[in-house]
């Protein structure tokens, strides 16, 4: 027999004029409630660094308000921000001509994996996070 999947999720709206800090202290929040946050501080730290990052971009790439999701499947952490822009995100290398622009670098960096599709009201762009799992030693 198939063990079925177990999985928690939760949702916030951001507001375009709401500040990052309150995205990173409400997934902190969440995040603290998963099995492997106390073992694994150094994903935490990659995810509120990536909330930031995507929650930034979906308000002033997109000048959107930002929808963001995270789910646990026992596997992955999923964060997900969806934005109301159609163009989709690109990792762009660290440069000195420019001030910004190192968001989705830093992301690509951070995660797993990352992946952004198109939406019929904009795009998503999803993030995966790994924890280490106890009692193996490569961390995978």
């Amino acid at each position: 027999m198939r063990e079925s999947l177990r999985a928690v999720g939760w949702a916030r709206s951001l507001p375009l004029h709401s500040e990052v800090k309150v995205a990173r202290e409400w997934a902190r929040g969440h995040l603290e409630a998963l099995p492997w946050a106390g073992d694994a501080p150094h994903v935490i730290d990659d995810v509120l660094l990536t909330v930031s990052e995507l929650v930034t971009n979906a308000h002033v790439h997109a000048g959107s308000s930002a929808q963001l999701v995270m789910t646990w499947d026992e596997c992955c952490l999923h964060v997900a921000v969806h934005d109301s822009s159609t163009t989709l995100p690109t990792p762009q290398p660290p440069s000195f001509e420019r001030p910004g622009g190192r968001g989705m670098f830093l992301v690509a960096a951070l995660a797993d994996d990352w992946e952004a599709h198109p939406c019929n009201d904009g795009k998503m762009v999803i993030a995966c996070f790994r924890p280490p799992v106890a009692g193996r030693r490569d961390g995978a």
